[in-house]
């Protein structure tokens, strides 16, 4: 990973600010992206390698293009896209879910991760080689009760790869995804919209994963042969079954 050039969204917390660590322990470039500035400027800080931060939401298609169009030249060279950045907002059946959590949800985990993706191609295609990873969810494979509108920006991520694989491939771009199960960041306190007794009972009575452990997969997958491509990977704590049967109510 020396040298190479990273794009990381999502950076400023989470399985994306752990992601960032890991790779500058190897000596990657870093671009690292998110929407909180001072966060961006604290981890900037802190990698201690070459790095670049740009500031945007994921959802703002102009703002993402011309965020990363205006990269220096040094940094235009993205060897590994690190599609990190989404949310939950609430948890609530159809009946009573709130619309304005769905927009957020969608806006966010598909076309904010598709707006990415689509402006760092390019820079790829102009290389003649690089790597998508798409941080997706557990959730895209299996649908759990009042999570169905998460589930379905999750299910899309996994179609969108999957389609991302079949047309990149005769560019020589790999295409992978990581299906974590529960991690223990902001996700619930997010979700929960702060609250923050609710999200730690998501949590309790059982060790879920750490953004380290989902960083270190990261690294394992970005870290094989050109000839190989690791497609799709699901990580889950040994506590957790699938996505609604775990330690706590086998």
């Amino acid at each position: 990973m020396k040298n190479k050039t990273i794009l990381i969204t999502g950076a400023t917390s989470g399985i994306g600010y752990a992601t960032a660590l890991a790779f500058s322990k190897l000596g990657a470039n870093l671009i690292l992206c998110g929407r909180r500035e001072e966060k961006l400027i604290q981890l900037s800080k802190k990698v201690k390698v070459p790095n670049t931060t740009l500031k945007f939401d994921v959802r703002d298609n102009l703002k993402v293009k011309t965020s990363i169009n205006s990269l220096p030249l040094k940094f235009k060279k993205i060897d590994i896209l690190i599609n990190n950045a989404g949310n939950a907002h609430g948890l609530d059946s159809i009946d009573e879910a709130n619309i304005d959590d769905w927009d957020a949800m969608i806006d966010s985990n598909v076309k904010g991760l598709m707006y990415v993706t689509k402006a760092v191609i390019p820079f790829m295609l102009k290389n003649k080689s690089g790597h998508i990873i798409n941080v997706g969810s557990i959730a895209g494979k299996e649908v759990y009760p009042k999570g169905s509108v998460y589930c379905s920006s999750k299910f899309a991520v996994d179609a969108f790869t999957q389609g991302l694989r079949i047309d990149l491939l005769k560019y020589g771009i790999k295409v992978s995804a990581i299906n974590p199960g529960l991690v223990e960041t902001e996700f619930s306190l997010v979700r929960f919209k702060g609250d923050n007794d609710r999200a730690k009972k998501v949590y309790s009575g059982l060790k879920p994963l750490s953004a380290e452990d989902v960083a270190k997969s990261i690294i394992y997958i970005a870290n094989t042969p050109s000839h190989v491509t690791i497609a799709d990977m699901v990580l889950l704590s040994s506590h957790q079954a699938n996505t609604y049967i775990n330690i706590k109510n086998k």
